[in-house]
């Protein structure tokens, strides 16, 4: 059973005897028979928008950390201290509070992610062009072929692929190394954190059949309510059932329920294609009709919407409002810009127009602002807007705002309105 060490690289026929490397000694040595023979890898940074604000505030490390909203809101990620607690992702804060009151709750700062995302996906495109991101912390990577150009195996690439993201982004992922996506996404749950987890060919069907159905990705709540109903709560039921009869019962997914059920899954790793919108939302403490707090929030989300714009390289043409009532009813306004934008200012007044013409006045629980019709930054704010001849003058001021706050921090400037 070949292994290997992941914290010295050295590769051995067999498992160590005691489970410890025989070169340094470390126990982290993962041993498999296909270790060197699987290609198909989910790569999963491990509790990402948290790790990145410990690794901005090494004073956080030893403390249970909250991303996301206020009282209103949800989860975005907790730290593993936090979800020792019971905390757990898109749980309502006031519960995750409830469970863990010592935790430091901090609101999400997506361009400092974005910045982490991309420079890990650089790192895993200079492997293999078969990178398929999920999230801005999650990806399916593709390394069939890979072997001869890097002078190793795929195991080997992950690994190094481990140990470079957490010395020169400051985060940690864990791997899952297997035949196909399925089994790979799966297999990145395994050992977290800083983990390296293997599902091969011959041990999947037995690997799953104990395992809930609740496992099979993108199944949705009424998928699972009709497999409960049939009977089916477990991989062994359904690999006791034919696969003509699972069709019979789930139409089109009969098939693919049958094939993951013996581990198979065809779908190949595709780079995705180009974004197309990039939004943001917060949901009040209270519900509010005030006009300044709501343009205070709005004045937020552009500038968190122009940050990922930013951080993405990329501009949009269409602004979107979205503002939801207490009773859960949403209501929607959009707007095309004479030219694509990333400028948080030229958002805001956009949004801003919007929402001076809503014909609801509130109360209101959410609101959110959406960018649309996505194009490269080159092609955005080109020219100048004759109506409001300020404009070029407020856009020079948020550059030079964002190159403060890009080396001083995201609060080393602001904007009076944010303060509202």
């Amino acid at each position: 059973m070949p292994a290997l060490c992941r914290d010295c690289l050295a590769r051995s026929p067999a498992a160590p005897p005691r489970g410890r490397c025989p070169a340094c000694g470390s126990p982290r040595v993962v041993a498999h028979p296909e270790l060197f023979d699987l290609a198909i890898a989910h790569v999963d940074c491990d509790a990402f928008y948290a790790s990145v604000e410990k690794r901005d505030a090494p004073e956080l490390r030893d403390r249970p950390v909250i991303v996301g909203g206020s009282r209103r809101g949800v989860v975005s990620t907790a730290c593993y201290l936090a979800r020792i607690r019971g905390v757990r992702s898109a749980m309502p804060m006031f519960e995750a509070l409830r469970r863990c009151p010592e935790a430091v709750v901090i609101r999400p700062r997506m361009a400092a992610y974005a910045e982490a995302s991309a420079r890990i996906r650089v790192m895993m495109e200079a492997l293999t062009p078969l990178v398929e991101p999920l999230a801005l912390d999650e990806a399916f990577l593709d390394l069939a072929g890979t072997t001869r150009l890097h002078g190793a195996p795929p195991a080997v690439l992950l690994v190094r692929l481990a140990r470079q993201v957490e010395a020169e982004v400051g985060v940690t992922v864990s791997v899952g190394l297997a035949p196909n996506k399925f089994l790979a996404k799966i297999a990145s749950d395994l050992d977290k954190p800083r983990g390296l987890a293997v599902i091969g060919r011959a041990e999947a069907a037995a690997f799953l059949a104990p395992r809930p159905v609740e496992l099979v990705w993108g199944v949705g709540a009424a998928g699972q309510a009709a497999l409960e109903a049939a009977g089916i709560r477990t991989f062994a039921d359904l690999q006791a059932r034919e696969p003509r009869e699972l069709a019979r019962a789930f139409g089109g997914l009969g098939p693919r329920l049958a094939a993951l059920a013996r581990g198979e899954d065809a779908r190949r790793v595709t780079p995705h294609g180009p974004v197309k919108s990039i939004s943001a939302e917060t949901t009040f403490a209270e519900d509010t009709a005030d006009t300044e707090l709501l343009d205070g929030h709005l004045w937020r989300l552009a500038v968190r919407v122009s940050d990922r714009a930013k951080a993405k390289g990329l501009a949009g043409r269409t602004v979107t409002l979205k503002l939801k009532r207490a009773d859960h009813r949403l209501l929607t306004r959009r707007t095309t810009l004479r030219e694509a934008s990333q400028i948080a200012d030229r958002l805001h007044a956009a949004a801003a127009a919007l929402a001076a013409e809503r014909p609801d006045p509130g109360p209101f629980r959410l609101i959110g602002l959406g960018l649309g019709e996505i194009v490269p930054a080159a092609v955005a704010d080109a020219t100048a807007d004759l109506l409001d001849p300020a404009a070029a003058r407020r856009a020079a001021a948020e550059r030079a705002t964002d190159r403060i706050r890009a080396r001083f921090g995201p609060d080393a400037i602001l904007r009076g309105r944010a303060l509202r």
